[in-house]
């Protein structure tokens, strides 16, 4: 059942707001404190449905998972005995980074599982992490194009592997690691460009042996020894940037908008939005707080005033590659054009985010180019139009980017389901409710 929601108009947004729980960060804890050799406690887990479906992934595959309060959670991991093959099949639902990982967790162990997803995952392209896998020894069933279902055969004895992705992508980078972890011999990885590093920062946290080191031109080399047995360790989450982008985003297109997003994690492969954000004149500080999970912690502040469009770096794209429909917003409002190319990684996100952004712009009165690797927006000096009810094709980041350019933009835009929102976000309806939107069922 589809669930309608619309964003009004109001004249201000402003308030301070607690980041969710890093999503990356909270399918990562759950993934390592389940291999671990004792017993984990995460705090401040995210508790969104794709973070939730991983839980109850671990748990299938022989972990102990449990919840002791909101957000806090006790992991006990199988450490030496392995993970064995679930009774059931294993569900990632909208995750593409749960379902992607966990291959590469899942292949390193001798257990037979069935994968499977929503309609959205069954569409996504996993062939990028299958054909590694497949080099090091793992087998695989599926209907030809190597998307879910899938049925995956692990082995304890997997060869290391070289592999340079043709993708720049952390997901796939992070599967091969984490195959790794179990392989015979060091696993070297090689990247066309540094993507997001929370895999190695939190394997580290986990007594992992890895070296990260710069490659030839903007290469970078990650290898990992085979063979190792993770140590349990405490886990305190530090807030989504993901997440705290829409908040942002809503005060610098607010009439009035001054808000503080507090207990952000700041990492350099996850601040181009904000980068993008700061080159077209956003008004957004930071001030350092303190760390958590490896992670620099800052507290965001933000507030309404005129943003100019431009060109945006294509070195920023890996940085922000969930955050492009939000900066699509941000666009909208913006004097002159801004321009995104190379990242037609967004084909393959949750929907065909590049065709999704585009028509979720043109419905709602915004000029708008669409190319094969990004997107032209032509601002429109201020509020746009507005008024339209965006398809938001199973994806919540058009969802919750819909809502946030409704917010103040010249009539209400309607998204056509905020269900799938709870996979990441599930305070987000409640979250800008505090800060003044006002955002209605229907």
């Amino acid at each position: 059942m589809q669930l309608v929601w619309t964003s009004h108009p109001v004249p201000r947004l402003q308030g301070v707001i607690r980041a969710p729980g890093d999503k990356s960060c909270s399918h990562r804890a759950l993934m390592f404190s389940g291999i671990a050799n004792g017993t984990s406690e995460i705090s401040g887990l995210l508790e969104g449905a794709d973070v939730m479906n991983t839980a109850r992934a671990m748990a299938a595959l022989g972990a102990d998972v449990k919840k002791t309060g909101p957000g806090s959670w006790t992991v006990t991991g199988v450490g030496a005995a392995g993970l064995k093959s679930p009774g059931e099949d294993i569900d990632f639902g909208n995750s593409g980074t749960a379902a992607r990982l966990m291959m590469g967790l899942m292949a390193g162990y001798p257990l037979e599982a069935n994968l499977i997803g929503d309609e959205s995952l069954s569409k996504r392209p996993m062939n990028r992490v299958i054909s590694p896998l497949e080099r090091m020894g793992a087998r695989f069933k599926h209907d030809g194009a190597g998307k879910l279902p899938i049925r995956l055969s692990g082995s304890s004895t997997l060869d290391a592997i070289e592999y340079a992705p043709e993708q720049a992508s952390a997901q796939v980078k992070s599967c091969v690691l984490l195959a790794g972890l179990n392989a015979v011999g060091t696993t070297r990885l090689t990247e066309s460009r540094p993507t997001r590093d929370h895999t190695e920062k939190m394997l580290r946290g986990f007594g992992a042996r890895l070296s990260v080191r710069p490659g030839s031109g903007n290469r970078q080399v990650v290898e990992i020894e085979g063979g190792q047995l993770l140590q349990p360790v405490d886990t305190v989450i530090p807030g989504d940037p993901s997440s705290a982008a829409f908040l942002i985003a809503g005060a610098l297109i607010s009439p009035s908008g001054g808000v503080v997003v507090e207990n952000v994690m700041s990492n350099e492969t996850r601040d181009g939005f904000f980068q993008a954000a700061a080159r077209m004149g956003a008004a957004i500080g930071a001030e350092d707080t303190g760390d958590a999970a490896g992670e620099r912690l800052i507290d965001l502040q933000a507030a309404s005033g005129g943003l100019k469009g431009r060109a945006i770096p294509e070195t920023l794209v890996a940085s922000m590659i969930d955050e492009f429909p939000v900066l699509a917003v941000l666009a909208a409002f913006a004097e002159g054009e801004t321009v995104v190319t190379g990242a037609e990684e967004l084909r393959v996100k949750e929907s065909d985010r590049i065709a999704a952004i585009v028509a979720m712009l043109r419905v709602n009165g915004v000029g708008v180019e669409e190319r094969a690797d990004g997107f032209v927006v032509l601002g429109c000096a201020g509020p746009p139009p507005g008024g339209g009810l965006v398809e938001t094709h199973h994806d919540h980041r058009i969802a919750m980017s819909a809502l946030v350019m409704g917010t103040a933009s010249r009539n209400p835009v309607s998204i056509d389901d905020a269900a799938m929102i709870a996979t990441s976000y599930p305070d987000f309806a409640a979250h800008m409710h505090e800060l003044g939107a006002d955002i209605r069922e229907g």
